[in-house]
């Protein structure tokens, strides 16, 4: 498998060869072949199996590069039909980016600049399988002072929607690709995958 792998350049930096075939942990559907550093990059940071520490990577996951991670993330129709994101995924977008302008600051060494406090740190109750139940809490850790701590509480209902509303803005493309009726053609049955023996090797996409 590693060797067709890399026959591919990776789907969302287009430069590198892929080495791994990427997949949605929450739908089971493969996404598209990824470069070891991009499949790194959109890891997310556990700290536990409920709870993510949002790197600085993720400036580059919903800012610089929000685009193109977005249309790979949509290329699992589980996601693309409800219109969002894997759960660790959409906890990290909505500390980063829905509860941005509630992350305090602070004066840096110079006194003139401020930084945003401490680390962020996303954790959730329930799962994205009982939205009714389940709940998303942005906090901030390691502030200097000690002064903060949980900055908000976001029903994952809530999460979804403000994703939805910030989709649409980002990336109008993928907005519009997205949605329940995009996955009615999909087959009610997988198939098994029969061996091409006629010669060249069958593509993997």
């Amino acid at each position: 498998m590693a060797r067709r792998v890399a026959g591919w350049a990776c789907a969302v930096c287009h430069t590198a060869a892929s080495a791994v075939v990427d997949h949605c942990h929450e739908h089971g559907y493969v996404r598209a072949p990824l470069c070891q550093s991009c499949n790194t990059l959109e890891r997310p940071d556990h700290l536990y199996s409920n709870d993510v520490r949002v790197a600085s990577r993720y400036q580059r996951l919903f800012d610089t590069d929000a685009a193109d991670w977005l249309r790979h993330w949509h290329r699992c129709p589980g996601c693309r039909a409800r219109t969002t994101l894997p759960l660790p995924h959409l906890a990290a977008w909505t500390a980063h980016i829905a509860c941005r302008s509630l992350r305090p600051t602070h004066r840096g060494p110079s006194g003139s600049t401020r930084k945003p406090c401490g680390v962020l740190r996303v954790s959730w109750t329930g799962s994205q399988n009982a939205p009714r139940s389940c709940m998303l809490t942005v906090a901030v850790e390691r502030c200097p002072s000690g002064e903060h701590r949980v900055l908000a509480r976001v029903s994952y209902r809530d999460a979804v929607q403000r994703f939805g509303t910030w989709l649409a803005e980002t990336a109008p493309a993928v907005a519009a690709a997205a949605g329940p009726d995009r996955t009615d053609d999909l087959p009610a049955r997988v198939r098994p995958v029969i061996a091409d023996t006629s010669g060249e090797e069958q593509a993997l996409f």
